[in-house]
């Protein structure tokens, strides 16, 4: 009978989906407001979630990410809370402190990715004068060949623009990228231009999804 040939001499196919696009908030790195106002408010959980919920928002922080002076967005916000202006003017002045660090399963991954030669970039929602914090931080985000900020864009995802600027920014083929967001709209968005859009939940399922696209190894 013909021999087979065996496993390891068979090239490897090729990926389908061979770029990779990461989302940084809570994908890569561990951003959350509470861990600066837990400092201040201490044992009040409660009156930090009010204060998160009713002042400084998630929406009123998107205006941020969307191209806002954090100057401008304080002077704003003081003026309709002067009640709590000392805890809106700490938002932009300690800042650094609501970010934990990086997030180390999904930084392997993103290693092991860049070790295999994969196109790496990066879409974030992200205002332009808090990310050089970032930039400064974190080491690995020098594994992107590209970085699109939507603080520097003037607009924000799920906004079909943005992502429409990161292809033409790029020249990403939209039907050549993964797509990795831990917001549930933002997955849709990129899903509906052509991206294979992955919803992160954790490093396993992510390891998983790229396993099955040929990106990583089983």
């Amino acid at each position: 009978p013909a021999k087979l040939t065996p496993n390891r001499e068979r090239p490897a196919m090729p990926a389908a989906r061979p770029i990779v696009v990461f989302d940084l908030g809570g994908v890569l790195i561990d951003w959350d407001p509470r861990y600066l106002y837990r400092k201040i408010f201490g044992a009040d959980e409660a009156g930090m979630e009010h204060f998160l919920a009713t002042v400084c928002t998630a929406a009123w922080n998107l205006r941020q990410d969307a191209g806002r002076s954090l100057a401008e967005a304080s002077s704003e916000l003081k003026a309709e809370h002067p009640a709590v202006a000392g805890l809106i003017d700490l938002w932009a002045e300690r800042w650094p402190e609501m970010i934990a660090g990086e997030i180390p399963a999904t930084v392997a991954v993103l290693e092991e990715l860049h070790a295999r030669g994969t196109p790496l970039y990066a879409l974030t929602n992200w205002s332009a004068e808090t990310f050089p914090h970032a930039r400064a931080r974190f080491a690995f985000l020098a594994r992107f060949r590209g970085i699109l900020v939507s603080g520097e864009e003037g607009m924000v995802k799920p906004d079909p623009r943005i992502y429409r600027r990161l292809f033409e920014r790029f020249a990403i083929a939209p039907e050549r990228a993964v797509f990795i967001d831990d917001n549930a709209a933002n997955v849709a968005a990129a899903g509906a231009l052509g991206l294979h859009a992955h919803r992160f939940t954790g490093a396993p399922g992510l390891r998983a999804a790229l396993g099955e696209l040929g990106l990583l190894e089983g």
